[in-house]
């Protein structure tokens, strides 16, 4: 029993060694949580915790996205742990919207799809976004126009459209996601889409694509050739 503080800082020790020396490269996904909730949670496990925490939500990218009670269900976790994970998951965002908002988006499709899938794969509700863009192709704004239940946003076409010429866009992108992971587009969102696209024609608005993102993957509706 004597030996165990010792024996938990000789371990955090050999992280910490390699983590500088070569990154978080080779480290198992359970380790990089470990070592970030060490100094979180000075006087436990914090292996046991990380594992634990993957378990419950899967992957890296859903502990970080994870409802903070939810998080705060997990054994050893509690409101301040929770909290840090919280802010990983901001910092992880700001730095991918930063790589959006530097380049023209259509030639900076992947930094996009990265960004999208970061904020909006692991979320429990539907959420709806519209990304303005001038005539340049870059971001004015990455607006969140709806938030609805876990199988349902509303979205209305004239609003869109009418929002998108407030901000003087020359185009938008929809975005939205599936909580069910399947990123497939069902009759509605294309029905929505193909609206939309009707509506913006007119008023010189273009509708460049719309993307659906899940834990599985994306869908663009472009690509589909759904719009």
């Amino acid at each position: 029993m004597g030996d165990e503080p010792n024996d938990a800082a000789g371990h955090r020790a050999r992280l910490r060694s390699r983590l500088l020396d070569h990154g978080g490269e080779g480290f198992h996904d359970y380790e990089l949580i470990e070592y970030y909730l060490f100094n979180v949670i000075p006087r436990r496990d914090t292996k046991k915790i990380a594992k634990d925490l993957l378990r419950e939500f899967k992957t890296i990218g859903g502990v970080l996205a994870a409802d903070p009670i939810a998080l705060s269900r997990v054994d050893g976790m509690g409101e301040t742990s929770a909290a840090a994970l919280k802010i990983a998951h901001a910092v992880a965002i700001r730095m991918l919207a930063s790589e959006v908002a530097e380049r023209p988006i259509l030639s900076n499709w992947q930094a996009l799809l990265d960004y999208l899938r970061a904020d909006m794969a692991h979320r429990a509700t539907e959420c709806v976004r519209v990304l303005h863009l001038d005539s340049r192709n870059r971001l004015i704004l990455d607006d969140k126009m709806s938030e609805g239940t876990i199988d349902q946003a509303v979205l209305h076409p004239r609003e869109v459209i009418k929002r998108a010429l407030e901000m003087n866009a020359a185009s938008i992108i929809l975005v939205h996601n599936h909580p069910s992971g399947d990123p497939q587009p069902s009759r509605a969102d294309i029905d929505l889409t193909r609206t939309i696209v009707a509506a913006g024609k007119p008023l010189g608005i273009a509708v460049h694509d719309h993307l659906i993102i899940g834990t599985e993957g994306h869908a663009s509706l472009r690509a589909l050739g759904l719009m």
